[in-house]
């Protein structure tokens, strides 16, 4: 039997409710492996498991619980190992990696911050800001739109200047809210969105961050900027004692908040 694995915490740490249920349908009985100075949260893994908004749910849920009583590594949605003994070898041999990211999260909390132009806003500032684009643009309109080639080559320059503003605009919101977290994890490219990073936050100072948003928002109107947040540290806790399974990974972060 697979074992499904939720977080990992201090072997110390206060035990799980009686009969905690975690995913599958019926649901599987949470339970506790320790090795050493750590404890792994985990079920038997179910068959056929899919990032459903029910079991997305279920895994954020035991996440909270046994968050509730203290510090939690949390592992993304489908974390699945071969069994027991996998998972606790796992244990033993990062035990130091996880015994620090336990002391360096205790307390915080991540927001993942995405965000994208304002297409018309974006237009019009790539426009105001390059003469030889408002000279071409003001050429073609005189020459009744311009011919074929003109046209082309008005919208390469304009769809060059707004890559180049997406790389500005990514690297101007992550400096701006960088202040404001004790870390930042940038996230892999994802379609619609010049940005996508995750900041880890101390909870009782989780307040400036989002003004600290808020503030970003004022700054840069073009841009539609999305907060997902509080979200458990997934972004902090790599490596996992589990890959995620298939198309499930990363799923609880995305879309069951």
């Amino acid at each position: 039997m697979s074992t499904y694995v939720y977080g990992i915490t201090a072997a110390t740490h206060p035990s799980l409710p009686e009969n905690t249920s975690g995913v599958g349908d019926p649901p599987r009985q949470v339970r506790i492996l320790k090795e050493g100075a750590l404890a792994a949260v985990v079920s038997d893994a179910p068959e056929g498991l899919r990032p459903k908004r029910r079991e997305l749910l279920a895994h954020q849920n035991v996440l909270s619980e046994i968050g509730a009583d203290g510090c939690v590594l949390p592992m993304r949605f489908g974390s699945v190992a071969p069994d027991d003994q996998a998972v606790t070898g796992v244990l033993a041999e990062r035990a130091e990696h996880y015994a620090e990211r336990l002391k360096a999260l205790d307390g915080r909390v991540e927001y993942n911050i995405k965000a994208n132009h304002v297409e018309e806003a974006v237009l019009h500032h790539v426009m105001a800001s390059n003469p030889e684009i408002r000279a071409l643009a003001e050429s073609n309109r005189q020459a009744g739109g311009g011919t074929y080639e003109t046209k082309i080559q008005l919208g390469e320059m304009v769809a060059a200047a707004v890559k180049d503003k997406e790389a500005e605009d990514a690297t101007a919101l992550e400096r701006a809210l960088e202040p404001a977290a004790d870390a930042v994890s940038v996230g892999p490219e994802s379609t619609g969105w010049l940005a996508n990073v995750s900041f880890l936050v101390k909870r009782e100072v989780a307040d400036e961050f989002l003004a600290a948003v808020e503030r970003a928002r004022g700054h840069m109107p073009h841009l539609e900027v999305r907060v997902n947040g509080p979200l458990p540290p997934y972004s902090f806790v790599e490596p996992g004692p589990a890959e995620p399974a298939g198309t499930a990974a990363g799923g609880a972060d995305a879309e069951a908040g």
